[in-house]
């Protein structure tokens, strides 16, 4: 009983999935970093373990997400890919013929365009949250809704309300403004969705063709609003994908399973004894040239497991 686990750790959830030597999701996790990759990560190992049948044995691991990194050195990863090449390589199994992925998360977006089954382009946000999940969050908790409340809402408009989406300061502002003027709330919501769908287009994917089919991927595609929102920006229809929120870490574990078809191929996987580690991460400025880095450093119980952030390397040789 082989299986391949996919982790996805991003700065808002992380995501973990596994597949069997047929591609298909037997097991999957999604809860919330709270600020901590690693415990996140040690967490959804439990409930993995928990959740697989007797006798099953993960025969490798692969990570992604911006602790992609970290999470590999926690369990051993055999292959650690960025996200675009992860979204990307879910979205093209789903769909072969797939030829733009929309992913919007919680704290970044991304847009990328394939050609011929391979990465042609793509687009990121920038450190603004105009374009992110997060962004609806914080209007929706405004607002004293959920955001589950807060998508349904807005399907409910006829008459959205043209709120400034380039930046959240003043999407705040311009939303206290409207709702002064006396909208419903219902427009106010739905004209919130239309500034990020705006944002995206005008920001994230400028200059690009967003060709059909559009698969749509990440925690925000479970909102119908932005749904219909970019439907209406973008003028063509759009797949939300299968297990949309999981699509990063499914990805990951595509492809250490291809991975693990080459000759040679032994898995460095750790087993799940990994969520039992004793782990912190502290940091420290590395003072051996000008750069002054600030190194981040994975410990347990044993010592240093692994440090990372500098520009060279001089801090590999630095002690704390």
């Amino acid at each position: 009983m082989s299986f391949f686990l996919g982790i996805d750790s991003g700065s808002v959830s992380t995501k973990l999935a596994v597949l069997d030597t047929t591609d298909k999701l037997v097991a999957s996790v999604y809860l919330p970093t709270n600020g901590n990759p690693v415990a996140a990560i040690q967490s959804g190992l439990r409930r993995i373990q928990e959740s697989l049948p007797s006798g099953a044995k993960i025969t490798g691991a692969g990570t992604t997400g911006s602790a992609r990194f970290l999470a590999g050195v926690i369990v051993n990863a055999d292959v650690v890919k960025n996200e675009i090449t992860c979204h990307a390589t879910a979205a093209l199994h789903q769909n072969p013929g797939v030829k733009t992925v929309i992913e919007i998360g919680g704290q970044d977006s991304k847009i990328i365009i394939i050609k011929d089954g391979l990465v042609a382009d793509f687009g990121l946000n920038t450190v603004c949250a105009a374009g992110t999940g997060s962004f609806l969050e914080h209007q929706a908790q405004r607002l004293r809704m959920t955001i589950e409340e807060f998508g349904e809402m807005a399907l409910l408009s006829q008459k959205p309300a043209r709120i400034t989406g380039r930046c959240t300061v003043f999407a705040e502002s311009d939303m206290i403004n409207k709702q002064q003027m006396g909208y419903k709330r219902e427009d106010i919501v739905y004209g919130l969705c239309q500034a990020l769908a705006r944002n995206f287009v005008n920001d994230i994917a400028a200059g690009k063709e967003i060709a059909a089919p559009v698969f749509f991927q990440g925690g925000v595609a479970f909102n119908p609003g932005m749904l219909r929102a970019l439907k209406e920006e973008i003028k063509t229809e759009i797949t939300v994908a299968k297990h949309n929120e999981l699509m990063g870490a499914i990805g990951a574990a595509l492809l250490v399973r291809e991975a693990s078809a080459h000759s040679g191929y032994e898995s460095r996987f750790s087993g799940f004894a990994a969520c039992r580690l004793e782990l912190n991460t502290t940091s420290f400025e590395c003072r051996k040239c000008s750069n002054q880095c600030e190194v981040a450093q994975l410990n347990s119980e044993k010592g240093v497991v692994t440090r990372w952030g500098g520009k060279c390397d001089l801090w590999e040789r630095v002690q704390e």
